[in-house]
């Protein structure tokens, strides 16, 4: 006869020994790099992930290390990065001479360089070392690039993302969940300034359409662009018949927001909530490996600033966003 009390213990100990151990792994705090310091969202992100006094401090992943590089003929970016390295060795984070050095320091790795033209380059090494990845806007520098970097990413088995901090905005995610109704389109808005080494809209254009389309999801079939000095208005139509937009502001007051229209309600979306609320996805991505926005809805997304471009080249006729991820080597 099986004595089961005392066979029982030799069965509950692993258990319990494997769920101590799983819960310490969740506690370990993730030592991360930051890949250029070029852009604000460097420092600021170092605030909320090392810095216990800030509000809305995140704990669990601290940034250890960063490479300072970055643009260096974009002036608006280049002329930061020697203050915002002195910021950074306040914060007590290491300045590394070269991306592979960072490398060897880190868990996880944030690719915050303004400038999107190196980004393929400097994504490639953090793919190759197998290390989860972040990466700022714009996520390249054209669409082929971004094709690329999932592709390879994939082919790795490296988890990446990429996001604009406005797709985490309440309003805006309680649209996407259905919260304000059935989404039958939206009018989302956002400052568009230009920069001449990049599609108009990667530059700053995409925080408003990254909002454009956390509300109205994937399936946007075609696009048409009018534009001026001051502004640009880009329309989309999705697979279903429903029309939203896009306004880049040049000119004027501007601000972050939009007009979402459901079966249910015409509500405003958009809201700024800083820059928290993504941190907190990243992080979370960094500990599950599960990106909180898919590669298809980042390179539809960026298809529609590059159909825009080709829109507004051919005098506003309409362009077919499958034809555009089809020219920049995108397959399902």
């Amino acid at each position: 006869m099986i004595d089961f009390k005392a066979w029982l213990p030799l069965v509950i100990a692993p258990l319990f020994a494997f769920a101590n151990f799983t819960a310490a792994q969740d506690q370990t705090e993730l030592k991360a790099g930051i890949i250029g310091l070029d852009t604000s969202h460097s420092l600021a992100f170092t605030k909320i992930l090392n810095d216990e006094t800030t509000k809305g401090y995140i704990p669990g992943c601290k940034v250890v290390v960063a490479y300072p590089y970055g643009s260096r003929d974009i002036e608006s970016s280049t002329s930061r990065i020697p203050d915002y390295t002195e910021k950074m060795k306040a914060m007590g984070v290491e300045i590394a001479p070269a991306i592979e050095k960072l490398l060897e320091k880190v868990d996880v790795v944030f690719l915050e360089t303004n400038d999107g033209r190196p980004h393929l380059e400097q994504a490639r090494l953090v793919i190759a070392a197998g290390k989860p990845l972040f990466i700022d806007k714009p996520i390249t520098a054209s669409l082929k690039d971004a094709v690329t970097i999932f592709e390879e990413a994939k082919a790795a088995n490296v988890p990446v993302f990429s996001s604009s901090s406005l797709r985490f905005a309440p309003t805006t995610l309680a649209a996407r969940n259905g919260e304000m109704g059935t989404v039958l389109g939206c009018d989302a808005y956002s400052p568009a300034s230009l920069e001449a080494t990049h599609p108009d809209l990667f530059w700053y254009g995409i925080h408003g359409v990254e909002t454009l389309f956390t509300v109205m999801g994937t399936g946007c079939e075609s696009v048409v662009r009018l534009s001026t000095d001051d502004t640009d208005l880009v329309a989309g139509t999705w697979k279903d018949g429903r029309i939203g937009t896009f306004r880049g502001m040049r000119a004027g007051k501007r601000g972050y927001g939009g007009t979402v229209y459901t079966d249910k309600a015409i509500a405003a979306v958009g809201d700024y909530g800083g820059y928290q609320p993504l941190v907190v996805e990243i992080v979370k991505f960094f500990r599950t490996h599960e990106p909180p926005v898919s590669a298809r809805e980042t390179l539809e997304i960026y298809a529609f600033m590059e159909a825009a471009d080709v829109s507004k080249k051919k005098g506003g006729v309409p362009v077919s966003i499958a034809e555009v991820l089809k020219q920049a080597g995108y397959s399902e």
